[in-house]
């Protein structure tokens, strides 16, 4: 059993409280080495995945083993990449959203939808074309581009260093605060009827709260997605991640479609909510026996707590970026780690909170955070640091550095007994006794 996969495993199934002895259930398999990244992407995915699933047969009562596949695994995590629509590859990234060059560092923009890619436009004062935003980024202080593209409504984000996010007022609210919190809110009865399918009403986009009702329809669920009249999904990413659901349009301001939607809720079983936090405050959709999963960017507090934000940005925002390249020239994770962890997470918690209803009543809610599970990924996590394998020793040669054997037995030697000496200086002789 690879333990650095169990002890991530543990770490999420014990913030869901569910029952450690549990645990026995999860085999893991599969081809190694995929996602491969500085940090450990790959044991946060199996992690969220096999915690997804044991909530899951917990819930449905099957004693079997659940899978956790590396293959399966990372393929998952990068659904949209392999979606073809009648042998059409996908278009995962607008041409806007993307790393540019500013006057004291990187800026990462997100202009695939068409009202950010227009906020973006007018914050910058541009034409819709690559080379002008080039020109006009590369003209500002990278905290400036990120600070009026916001305030214009659109989403860039200044490129920090771990250290940077961790002194930021936004990257100390998201050290000091949970990976998931969960609340029972009252001690309301569930609304749930026997004989028919768990409902779930699903007002989500993108990926993360996408990908975690995409798990609750593949698991019997009856999943309908609202979405705005005027403001559809993507239509690659609709096909990626509305798979098992069914989508209507109802538009929440006029009276006849906010009465329906009223009818809808008052029936569902749960609520996914991924919009910013407080854009749907003023529709008050909090109802008894529900349970309710927020899903957020940056979490629903601090400075940055009304701010949109896409699973790429929280890269750059929180030296994920920085840390998977450098300061000098930005990297990225393998896939959009953090929106498929958080969704499997998300369906998780959903599970486990009806779960924990069917027991013991109340309405539920659970929260996460694309920012919390980048902390967890980057401080939670063990995480490959050679450091840790290297030692030095002063000797003929000088001041050495050198890799440790990786031989290690209980009792054994945890070093060898001297460095290397001279070329060719040691006499030709057998050591004495």
């Amino acid at each position: 059993m690879n333990t650095t996969v169990r002890s991530g495993t543990e770490l999420l199934w014990s913030a869901l409280g569910g029952d450690p002895a549990l645990l026995d259930r999860i085999a893991y398999g599969g081809v190694s080495g995929l996602l491969s990244a500085r940090l450990p992407v790959m044991d946060l995915a199996r992690a969220t995945v096999a915690v997804a699933g044991l909530a899951a047969v917990e819930r449905a009562g099957v004693a079997g083993p659940v899978r956790v596949d590396d293959g399966a695994v990372a393929t998952a995590f990068v659904s949209e990449r392999h979606l073809r629509v009648d042998g059409r590859a996908p278009v995962n990234f607008a041409p806007l959203s993307r790393f540019w060059r500013a006057a004291d560092g990187w800026v990462r923009t997100h202009a695939n939808y068409p009202h950010h890619k227009a906020a973006l436009l007018a914050a910058l004062g541009v034409a819709d074309s690559v080379e002008a935003v080039t020109a006009a980024i590369a003209e500002r202080k990278a905290v400036e581009v990120e600070t009026a593209v916001y305030a214009a409504g659109g989403l860039a984000v200044a490129l920090r260093t771990p250290e940077e996010w961790a002194a930021h007022e936004q990257g100390r609210e998201v050290a000091a605060r949970p990976l998931l919190t969960r609340e029972r809110l009252d001690d309301a009865a569930p609304g749930r009827r026997a004989g028919r399918p768990l409902r779930v009403l699903d007002l989500t986009r993108v990926i993360a709260g996408p990908v975690a009702t995409r798990t609750l329809a593949l698991l019997g669920a009856d999943v309908l997605r609202i979405d705005p009249p005027g403001s559809p999904e993507l239509p690659d990413q609709h096909a990626d991640t509305d798979i098992g659901k069914r989508t209507a349009a109802l538009d929440l301001e006029r009276p006849s479609d906010r009465r329906t939607f009223e009818e809808l809720l008052g029936a569902a079983d749960v609520l996914v909510t991924g919009y910013r936090p407080g854009a749907l405050d003023r529709f008050d959709l909090g109802r008894p026996g529900l349970v309710i999963a927020r899903l957020s960017a940056w979490g629903d507090y601090g400075p940055w707590g009304e701010r949109r934000g896409f699973d790429s940005l929280v890269q750059v925002a929180t030296g994920i970026a920085a840390v998977e390249g450098s300061a000098a020239e930005p990297g990225a994770l393998p896939a959009q780690a953090l929106d498929h962890g958080t969704g499997y997470l998300l369906a998780a918690a959903v599970l486990r909170s009806l779960t924990e209803q069917d027991r013991d009543g109340g309405t539920r809610l659970v929260r996460l955070a694309l920012a919390q599970t980048g902390h967890w990924l980057t401080h939670t996590l063990p995480r490959y640091r050679p450091e840790h394998h290297l030692a030095e020793a002063d000797g003929p040669l000088g001041r050495l550095r050198y890799a440790l054997s990786p031989v290690s037995y209980e009792g054994g030697p945890a070093d060898w007994s001297r460095p290397p000496g001279v070329a060719g200086a040691d006499d030709p002789a057998w050591l004495t006794a």
